[in-house]
């Protein structure tokens, strides 16, 4: 018998839904906030996953090998390392275009207006570095390996905390913090492909500019086929991965032939290209379309399997007296701050440098608190240093967790008193709109 209901009076579940809400979707995800809250919360399952009675499913899961015919092109990995190594590489996709702008058009573009960016984020990888060495020396010199934990900003959390605390922060503050995040995430993409690098294997390595170049000559021919692209950035990770680097740099690789300046159209001289207009350019294209896919897929589902960490049964007391716990959560919490803090106050005392009038030095400790914040990156190098799974990664990422928590609440203290200071001063403007130095409201009639 045939149904009688009309099929346009029909409801199916699971539809896809129109472009208006699927593009408003996207557009919540590009959100620092949202992203932010995604990664805060595939963090927070995990740690409960992994501490309630269902811990042994989550190691599972997590070790779970989806295709063990992979083994004969090295791919026959775990759910946790293609979360690492894949998912994560879709993240320094978008990284690697964020730098690539920042090169060619932003604040990078220019060696004078780069310089404290630059030296801050030097300042705050290698303080934290020196003291992880320090402590970890001091405590019997095992556990050098991690040395580079402590060292990375993550940037979804740093700007998520930021946009949840600042309605009346001066706009310059998240530039600099972008510009050093950014600067970071190159140094700590270099430390991966220098330091975290075993068995070499550079035939692969070489065999992926093949892909690479193709790749670079399509988009830089305004080529958006994502039929052919999507292809070649899969070739690329997985020659590199085969070569012994580590797979996250394909993704930089490619952001990195991403032209960022929009085409001159057909007949426009040279001289009328708009240095500063890269709207119509393919990585602000890329980044837009792949920016929702890496704060709203990849980098939660990392954080879900790399932040569970089982606290059940754990000696509180050895983790807390382990040197290399001390010392990632000394180089996040102290190292960060003062080496960024420390090398721009150097660098405005020594030089002809100086903050922007509109900022002010307790402004900048708060932004060097938060660059503590080293969720993501630095559970990476915990994975790499010292091997997944193991009860020294283990407690690298309770560290990180500790570290990145106490940074966090930190800088929001401060940045919340700065932000409550420029509040003030805002609503003295408002109040006084002729700028006389009376409040207006005294001046209207009955106004006292």
């Amino acid at each position: 018998m045939a149904d009688p209901t009309p099929p346009a009076d029909r409801f199916r579940l699971f539809s896809r839904s129109s472009w208006p809400e699927a593009r408003h979707l996207a557009d919540v995800l590009r959100t620092e906030t949202v992203g932010g809250a995604l990664l805060l919360l595939g963090a927070v399952i995990a740690l409960i996953w992994a501490n309630s009675p269902w811990s042994d499913a989550y190691l599972r899961f997590g070790d779970w090998v989806p295709w063990p015919a992979g083994a004969r092109w090295h791919l026959d990995l775990s759910l946790a390392t293609w979360a690492a190594d894949g998912l994560l590489a879709i993240f320094f996709f978008v990284v690697g275009l964020e730098l690539k702008r920042e090169f060619v058009v932003g604040e990078l573009r220019d060696p004078r207006r780069a310089a404290l960016p630059v030296v801050a984020a030097l300042g705050g990888m290698l303080l934290p570095a020196l003291i992880y060495v320090a402590v970890v020396v001091a405590g019997g010199g095992e556990g050098l390996r991690g040395w580079a934990i402590p060292t990375a900003t993550d940037i979804a959390f740093a700007l998520a905390v930021l946009a949840v605390v600042s309605s009346h922060l001066p706009q310059g503050l998240r530039a600099f913090l972008l510009t050093l995040a950014v600067v970071d995430d190159l140094f700590a993409i270099t430390i991966i492909a220098v330091f975290y690098t075993a068995d070499f294997h550079p035939v692969p390595l070489l065999a992926a500019l093949a892909p690479i170049a193709i790749f670079a000559l399509l988009v830089r021919r305004g080529r958006t086929w994502w039929w052919a692209l999507i292809p070649l950035a899969v070739a690329t990770w997985a020659l590199v991965h085969a070569s012994g680097v580590h797979a996250t740099v394909a993704g930089v690789l490619l952001g990195f032939t991403v032209p960022v300046l929009a085409r001159r159209p057909a007949g426009e001289p040279s001289s009328a290209a708009r240095p500063t207009d890269d709207a119509g350019g393919l990585a602000a294209h890329l980044e837009h379309l792949w920016r929702p896919v890496s704060a709203g897929f990849a980098v939660p589902v990392f954080a879900l399997f790399a932040a569970g960490v089982t606290l059940r049964g754990t000696d509180v007391g050895a983790l807390l007296t382990d040197p290399v716990v001390i010392a990632v959560v000394a180089g996040l919490v102290v190292g960060k701050s003062v080496g960024i803090f420390g090398s721009t106050w150097l660098l405005a005392r020594f030089t002809r440098a100086e903050l922007d009038e509109d900022i002010r030095w307790a402004d900048l400790l708060g932004i060097a608190l938060l660059a503590g914040v080293g969720f993501t990156v630095s559970l990476l190098i915990g994975d790499l240093a010292f091997g997944a799974g193991t009860v020294a990664d283990g407690r690298v990422k309770t560290a990180v967790l500790a570290g990145s928590v106490i940074s966090a609440g930190m800088a929001a203290v401060v940045l919340l008193r700065r932000n409550a200071a420029y509040r003030r001063v805002a609503e003295r403007e408002r109040v006084d709109a002729d700028g006389d130095g009376v409040p207006d409201v005294y001046q209207r009639p009955g106004g006292r």
